[in-house]
């Protein structure tokens, strides 16, 4: 794969885990005291049986093609910086997921718990708030890739 190839991967998954990320944060872990405490435990366990092959490949792949791109990304000093800047987040995004929210879940596979649920929720903002940021940035290398090239109207 080309340099043109692997950006537009890493573009691909950052905007899908934005978006992602924007849906969990908003609606489904607020739903989640919503689910009653007799069903609650399986209702966590099947969730992360679930989301796991929604969220984990993609999550790998942003990190492999930010690592790459960080590596190798671009003539500019500016892009370069953004790069780095967007691989640096990634990180803090999985130090998150593994050291914040995977203990809350685990707590949750035995049943809810408000203190577990509400620790959950706000911890996840640092999440959100990061991958945002990382959207941000990406749109921002796509921005600059595209000005540094010709772009090719469509025909009529």
């Amino acid at each position: 794969m080309n340099a043109n190839g692997l950006f537009v991967v890493h573009v691909a998954s950052t905007f899908y885990l934005v978006g992602l990320i924007w849906m969990v944060q908003i609606v489904h872990y607020p739903l989640m005291k919503r689910v009653g405490s007799d069903e609650f435990a399986r209702y966590e366990t099947e969730h992360g049986r679930m989301i796991t092959p929604v969220v984990a490949p993609v999550m790998v792949v942003e990190l492999i093609t930010g690592m790459l791109l960080a590596f190798g990304f671009g003539p500019s000093w500016l892009s370069l910086l953004a790069s780095w800047l967007g691989l640096a987040a990634i990180v803090l995004i999985w130090g998150s997921t593994f050291f914040l929210q995977v203990p809350y879940h685990s707590v949750l596979t035995n049943g809810f718990d408000a203190d577990a649920h509400r620790g959950l929720v706000v911890t996840n903002w640092i999440r959100t708030v990061l991958w945002t940021g990382r959207g941000v940035l990406v749109a921002f290398l796509l921005w600059r890739a595209l000005q540094a090239s010709t772009v090719v109207p469509l025909e009529s």
